[in-house]
C-alpha cells in the first residue's frame, strides 16, 4: 500500500517546486470520499514474527491519504515502550486525518492530486537489543503535498532497568564531546562517500554548501552491537539536505567505539559499552 503516493512523489520531481500547480474545474459528480480502513496485524512470518502493522488509509476521488505504522516484537515485550508508540501513533493518525479534510476542502474542484495526497509511514526497527537496554531506528517518510515527501530517521535508546528512552546521542555527555572523540574521522569518511557519489573529489577546505561537515548536532546517531551484550558501534545519520543535496539522499555512517569515544560516553551509561575488538 506504500508505493501510490511514492510514486506521484517521483513523477513531481521533476517539476519546480516554486510553480504553482495548475488548477482546472472537475466535475461536481467526482466519486464521494471511501471510509478509511484501519488494521493492526501481528506477523507471524519467518522474516519478522511478531511484528506490528497498523494501516489506515482513505480514498476521495484522486486524492488518496495512506498511514502505516510498525514496531518489531521487542518493543511489545516493553508494555510501557508499547505504549509510548502506540500514543504517538494515535496522534500522528489524528493530526493526519484533519490536515487532510482541510486540504480535500482547500482545493475542492481542482485538479490537484499533489495537493490533496497525503502520507504517512514510521517503521521502528532493532539496531541493538543487549541485556538492560533496547536500541531502536525509527525510519519515517512524509508526504504533505508538493513535489515529493521527505523521509528521515531518528533513534530511541530504551533503558529496561528505569523505564525510560532517550536518543542515542544523549548517552554521550553531549554531541559536541561526540564528535570530537570521533575526530577527523568523521569529516574523511563522510567526504569518501561523497565523492562515490558526486564522481569529485571534494575540497575539505571548502565553504560551499554540502561540502563543509555538518555537526552532530544536525545528525541523528544510533547505537549498535556486534554481540548483543555492549554497545559498541555508533551510526550517525545525516538526512537529506543536511550532507548534500536531495538527490544524493541520505548519508549513513558507521563508526566502532573507540577508547575517545567512550570517554564521551555520560558516566551513567559506561557500563553498557565497550570499545569495539
Amino acid at each position: 500500500m506504500r508505493h501510490r503516493l511514492f510514486l506521484i512523489s517521483l513523477a513531481l520531481s521533476s517539476a519546480a517546486c516554486t510553480q504553482p500547480p495548475a488548477f482546472t474545474e472537475v466535475q461536481d459528480d467526482a466519486p464521494a470520499a471511501t471510509a478509511s480502513a484501519s488494521a493492526e496485524a501481528v506477523s507471524s512470518g519467518s522474516d519478522a514474527p511478531g511484528k506490528v502493522v497498523f494501516e489506515d488509509d482513505a480514498r476521495d476521488g484522486d486524492a488518496a491519504r495512506e498511514f502505516a505504522y510498525s514496531w518489531p516484537a521487542e518493543v511489545s515485550a516493553i508494555p510501557s515502550l508499547e505504549k509510548t508508540l502506540r500514543s504517538e501513533r494515535d496522534d500522528a493518525l489524528a493530526e493526519q486525518k484533519a490536515e487532510w479534510e482541510r486540504s480535500l476542502a482547500e482545493f475542492a474542484g481542482e485538479d490537484c492530486v499533489s495537493c490533496v495526497g497525503r502520507g504517512y509511514e514510521v517503521t521502528w526497527k532493532v539496531a541493538a537489543d543487549i541485556p538492560g537496554w533496547l536500541s531502536l531506528t525509527r525510519d519515517m517518510y512524509l508526504y504533505t503535498g508538493g513535489a515529493h515527501g521527505m523521509s528521515g530517521r531518528t533513534s530511541l535508546v530504551w533503558d529496561r532497568a528505569n523505564g525510560v528512552g532517550m536518543k542515542g546521542v544523549e548517552l554521550f555527555e553531549s554531541a559536541v564531546a561526540l564528535e570530537n572523540a570521533l575526530g577527523a574521522k568523521l569529516c574523511t569518511t563522510l567526504n569518501a562517500e561523497r565523492e562515490k557519489r558526486r564522481g569529485s573529489p571534494v575540497d575539505p577546505q571548502s565553504d560551499a554548501i554540502f561540502e563543509d561537515c555538518p555537526s552532530l548536532d544536525e545528525s541523528s546517531v544510533f547505537i549498535g552491537s556486534s554481540d548483543g551484550r555492549y554497545f559498541d558501534r555508533i551510526g550517525v545519520y545525516y538526512g537529506p539536505y543536511v550532507a548534500g543535496p536531495y538527490a544524493e539522499g541520505s548519508y549513513e555512517l558507521d563508526f566502532p567505539v573507540s577508547a575517545s569515544v567512550l570517554d564521551a560516553v555520560k558516566p551513567a551509561y559506561a557500563g553498557a559499552f565497550r570499545v569495539h575488538n
